[in-house]
């Protein structure tokens, strides 16, 4: 199992990247939006959905938000970003308030109709905010990052800074758990994340969010503000992965698929990606970066 877990990720890292630095945004809203869906999917699987008609349905009305999103932020005078903006904000009020509703994992865990609207309420609040923070942050600036002789635009670096600090994260937490664990942070939900292996991802991940953004030109000045986004991300990240684990238990399922060898499903690699991006670019919003 760890070698085609290392097998797929090898695979996927390259690719991500790729898409990240080298798509123009058009090219990566859509790309964005085929993972988030394929992801969308799995979470209302766990949310009972089994019916591939209604499935599909609920898909496709999120698909249409989207495309509603994409046509508001047009207008005769140019492109405008209020409408992300909000989705952006409306999905960091919403991980606050999931944050809450882990306190209490038993509800929503019957199979009752009214605990499904909720979490296909859910599903939508995090997948569509998750977009359009990416999408601020993949067009956000106009600045040039020199890499040797590549010149990225400073959005599409801050948009990897802001997934490298989730990825290092997730990684520093399963070595730092794995060495030193022995807290458990959330026996009822995770049994095997532990208060060690949070404090190894907190670290890792402000490191990368920081030693990543001075590729865009920040000033050391900067880069207290860097740690703090970095920070906040990671606990975001952290709140996503254990809320798709609450979600699992609840489904009974140990993956929320098997489509990526050695790593379950869409959701189970972007649950964390999708709570930490609406936070890290309202914190970079706020802060000015």
């Amino acid at each position: 199992m760890t070698r085609t877990r290392v097998i797929s990720a090898l695979v996927m890292a390259p690719a991500a990247i790729a898409a990240i630095l080298l798509l123009p945004t058009q090219w990566m809203s859509v790309l964005a939006a085929v993972v988030f869906l394929g992801a969308l999917w799995e979470w209302l699987k766990l949310s009972d959905v089994d019916d591939t008609l209604a499935r599909s349905i609920l898909i496709a009305l999120n698909l249409l938000l989207l495309v509603v999103l994409v046509w508001g932020s047009h207008s005769e005078q140019g492109g405008t970003t209020a409408l992300l903006q909000l989705m952006t904000m409306i999905g960091v009020v919403w991980w606050c308030f999931s944050a809450v509703w882990m306190r209490y994992p038993s509800f929503g865990s019957h199979h009752e109709s009214w605990a499904r609207v909720f979490k296909l309420f859910a599903a939508s609040l995090a997948v569509l905010p998750a977009w359009c923070a990416l999408m601020l942050l993949h067009s956000g600036a106009e600045d040039v990052v020199k890499l040797g002789l590549w010149h990225l635009p400073s959005g599409h670096w801050w948009l990897l800074t802001a997934l490298a600090t989730v990825w290092m994260a997730d990684s520093g937490a399963y070595f730092a758990g794995k060495r030193f664990g022995k807290r458990k942070m959330s026996p009822r939900i995770s049994p095997n994340k532990t208060v060690e292996g949070l404090i190894g991802g907190i670290v890792m991940g402000v490191i990368t969010c920081m030693v990543f953004s001075l590729a865009t030109g920040i000033s050391a000045a900067s880069l207290p503000m860097v740690a703090l986004i970095g920070f906040i991300t990671v606990v975001a990240a952290v709140i996503g992965d254990l809320f798709e684990s609450m979600l699992k238990r609840h489904a009974g399922a140990k993956d929320s698929s098997d489509l990526i060898p050695g790593h379950g499903g869409i959701l189970d690699r972007v649950d964390s990606v999708l709570a930490a991006l609406p936070v890290f670019a309202l914190s970079k919003l706020l802060l000015g970066l």
